[in-house]
C-alpha cells in the first residue's frame, strides 16, 4: 500500500523459497493482528455496554457523538483485523496466498486507522465526561497524534529515509 518505488523488499532467508517466504510473511502478519484485534476488542466490549450504564444519560451531545465515532471505529477495525483470519479459512490451499497476503497488510493500515480514531474518540469521550470542556481536545487529540506518529508518520518516514540510502 504505502511503498515508493525503488524500496528494497527484505530477501528471502538462506534457503526459503518464494513460497516459504510467503507463508513465513502470513504468520508474522496474522500474528500482529491477532495483538490488536484482542485490544480493539477490549474497547469495542467496552463500548458496546456504555449505553446501558447508569450514567449514560447524563453524557451530552458532545459525548454521545464521541461514543458513536469511538463505537464505529471500533467496529470497522474489528472486521479489518479479523478478515484476514476469514479469508484465510475460505482461500485456504486454493494458491492465492500471496493476494491474500497483500490484501491483509492493507486492512491492517486500514484497521490501524480505525484503531486510532476509535482510541481518540474514547479517549475524548472518558475526559469529557470527567472534565468537561477543553481537556477532551487535548488529551484525546494527544492519542490521536501518538498513534499517527508511531503507526505512520515514523513508518514512511523510514521507507523514504531507506530509498535515499540504497
Amino acid at each position: 500500500m504505502i511503498q515508493p518505488e525503488e524500496v528494497r523488499t527484505e530477501p528471502p532467508a538462506p534457503g526459503e523459497s518464494h513460497k516459504e517466504r510467503v507463508d513465513r510473511e502470513l504468520t508474522e502478519l496474522l500474528q500482529g493482528l491477532r495483538v490488536a484485534v484482542t485490544g480493539v476488542q477490549v474497547l469495542f466490549a467496552f463500548l458496546l455496554t456504555l449505553p446501558f450504564s447508569a450514567g449514560f444519560g447524563k453524557v451530552d451531545t458532545l459525548g454521545r457523538w464521541l461514543f458513536f465515532i469511538s463505537l464505529l471505529s471500533s467496529a470497522f477495525a474489528s472486521v479489518c483485523f479479523i478478515t484476514p483470519a476469514a479469508q484465510h479459512r475460505l482461500l485456504f490451499r486454493t494458491g492465492l496466498k500471496e493476494r491474500m497476503l497483500h490484501r491483509a497488510n492493507e486492512l491492517g493500515i486500514v484497521g490501524a486507522i480505525a484503531l486510532a480514531v476509535a482510541m481518540t474518540s474514547a479517549v475524548a469521550l472518558v475526559t469529557e465526561t470527567v472534565i468537561p470542556g477543553w481537556p477532551a481536545a487535548v488529551f484525546g487529540g494527544a492519542v490521536g497524534l501518538l498513534s499517527a506518529w508511531l503507526w505512520f508518520v515514523q513508518p514512511v518516514i523510514d521507507l523514504y529515509r531507506d530509498k535515499d540510502v540504497s
